[in-house]
C-alpha cells in the first residue's frame, strides 16, 4: 500500500479536480492511503465536500502572493510529515511547487497536464524546470502531448499519455431522473441543446448561444450549466437574443450526473481543450456530441458517427446543431453510439491501472 497525495491548485470546480477526485477513489478502493492537497487559501471550494464524502482527506498549503519562495520547503516538510510515497500534480502551477517538494521529500512526483496552459515565457520557463524533477510527465489525450512535445513541456523520455477515465455508471440512461430534471428546468416538451462547464472566453458560451439563437423557440431550448469570469459575456449575450425565454441559465450546479438526462444534445463551443471530462460524461448519457475540433475533442468524437465536429465558427456550430435538431432519429442514433464508444474508451478501471503501473515503475 502506498500513500498517496494528489495536489490541486484549489478546491474550485473543474476537469483537473474531477480526474483528482475520480482517481482518488479508485486508488482508495485498491488499498492505498489517498489525500489531496489544495495550494489556495480558506475557503474552500466545492470540490473539497465531494472529496470529503468519498473519504478523501483533504487539507491546504496555501501559496503567499506572487511567487512563492517560501512553499516548496513548506509544502516537503507537509509531505515528509505524512511520510507520502507519491505526489501527483494536476496542471501547472501545482506542477511548480509540487515536483520540487515532492523530491526534497524523497517522494516519487507525478504530474498531469489537463490543458495546452500558454502562460508567461517566464512561467513555462519555471514549469520546464519542475517537470526535469518529475518521475513522468503525462498527458491526457495525444492531442496534448502533442502540445507538450511542441512547448518543450518536459524531457520526452519523461512523457506519457493516459486518456482520462471516468465513473461512466452515474452517467446510465434514467428515464426518471430525465422527467424530473426537465420539470426542474421548466424545459416541457422541449428538444433541448445543452452544455455544462467554466463560463470563461476559451470555453466560449457566448458564441454557442448566438450559434443557437435561430432555432430556439418554445419546441427547442437551450440549457447552459456553470458560473464563471464570462457569465457576464453570457447573459448579455442572452439578453440580445429576440426572445431570452428559451436559454436556461442554472449557474454552478454539483448534481450535473442528473441534469444531463433533460439534454437531447450536448454541445462544446471551445476555442482550446485538452480531452474534456465532460464529453464522454455526456456521451455516457446516450447523448449526440456537437462539438468545436479542437484539441483532443477529435480523438473523442466520432465525426458522423458519434456527432458532429465543426471549426470554430459561429455559422458552422449553428448549422450542426440545426442538422440534428431537424433529425431526432439521427440524433438518437448517433446517442446510442455515442454510450457504447464512451463504455469501450473511457473506463475509470482502466486509468486508474495505468496510474497505478506509473508509480510502480517510478518507486521501483
Amino acid at each position: 500500500m502506498w500513500s498517496i497525495v494528489h495536489v490541486l491548485s484549489s478546491y474550485g470546480v473543474g476537469g483537473q479536480e474531477r480526474v483528482a477526485l475520480d482517481l482518488a477513489i479508485g486508488q482508495k478502493a485498491r488499498g492505498h492511503d489517498v489525500s489531496v492537497i489544495s495550494l489556495a487559501p480558506e475557503p474552500d471550494g466545492a470540490m473539497a465536500q465531494e472529496f470529503a464524502q468519498a473519504g478523501i482527506t483533504t487539507s491546504r498549503v496555501a501559496k503567499r502572493g506572487g511567487l512563492d519562495p517560501t512553499l516548496v520547503p513548506r509544502l516537503a516538510r507537509e509531505l515528509r510529515r505524512r511520510k507520502i510515497d507519491v505526489v501527483h500534480t494536476h496542471n501547472p502551477l501545482p506542477l511548480i511547487y509540487g515536483a520540487p517538494a515532492a523530491r526534497l521529500a524523497g517522494a516519487a512526483a507525478i504530474h498531469t497536464k489537463h490543458g495546452i496552459n500558454p502562460g508567461s515565457r517566464g512561467h513555462r520557463m519555471l514549469r520546464r524546470a519542475a517537470a526535469q524533477l518529475t518521475d513522468a510527465f503525462v498527458a491526457v489525450s495525444d492531442t496534448t502531448e502533442a502540445q507538450a512535445r511542441e512547448q518543450r513541456d518536459a524531457p520526452l523520455k519523461k512523457l506519457h499519455t493516459i486518456p482520462n477515465g471516468i465513473r461512466l455508471d452515474r452517467y446510465a440512461p434514467d428515464a426518471e431522473a430525465r422527467a424530473a430534471a426537465r420539470v426542474e428546468l421548466g424545459l416541457g416538451d422541449a428538444w433541448v441543446i445543452g452544455t455544462v462547464g467554466r463560463l470563461d472566453q476559451f470555453k466560449n458560451q457566448s458564441m454557442m448561444v448566438r450559434a443557437a439563437a435561430p432555432l430556439l423557440s418554445s419546441s427547442v431550448r437551450l440549457v447552459i450549466i456553470g458560473d464563471g469570469d464570462s457569465r457576464a459575456d453570457v447573459e448579455r449575450a442572452v439578453a440580445a437574443l429576440p426572445d431570452p425565454r428559451w436559454v436556461v441559465l442554472t449557474g454552478r450546479r454539483m448534481d450535473v450526473p442528473k441534469l444531463v438526462h433533460a439534454f437531447d444534445v450536448f454541445a462544446l463551443s471551445s476555442k482550446s481543450e485538452g480531452l474534456p471530462l465532460v464529453v464522454p460524461e455526456a456521451m455516457a448519457a446516450s447523448l449526440p456530441i456537437v462539438a468545436t475540433s479542437v484539441g483532443g475533442l477529435p480523438s473523442v468524437v466520432d465525426h458522423g458517427v458519434t456527432g458532429l465536429l465543426v471549426p470554430v465558427e459561429e455559422q458552422a456550430f449553428g448549422a450542426a446543431l440545426a442538422v440534428l435538431a431537424g433529425d431526432h432519429a439521427m440524433a438518437k442514433q448517433m446517442g446510442a453510439k455515442a454510450r457504447e464508444v464512451a463504455l469501450a474508451r473511457y473506463s475509470h478501471d482502466r486509468m486508474v491501472d495505468a496510474y497505478l503501473e506509473l508509480y510502480e515503475r517510478a518507486l521501483h
